[in-house]
């Protein structure tokens, strides 16, 4: 049987996590993210998107 795909999401810290609150901070470090304009990809599933809800307002997302 071949393989399915699965489809990636590309994550880019947009806006700065100072002044959040530390479990926002911890969040994006979860997700790979470091630094301002820093993309990482991830694998698109439940845990990644509600990572991503929780820190929407600092992240863009587009599908990979």
């Amino acid at each position: 049987m071949a393989k399915k795909k699965q489809s990636q999401l590309q994550i880019t810290l947009a806006r700065s996590p100072i002044g959040y609150p530390k479990r926002q901070k911890a969040t994006l470090k979860a997700l790979g993210l470091k630094r301002i304009n820093q993309t990482v990809t991830r694998v698109d599933n439940e845990a990644v998107r509600g990572m991503i809800n929780k820190v929407s307002h600092l992240v863009t997302v587009e599908e990979a």
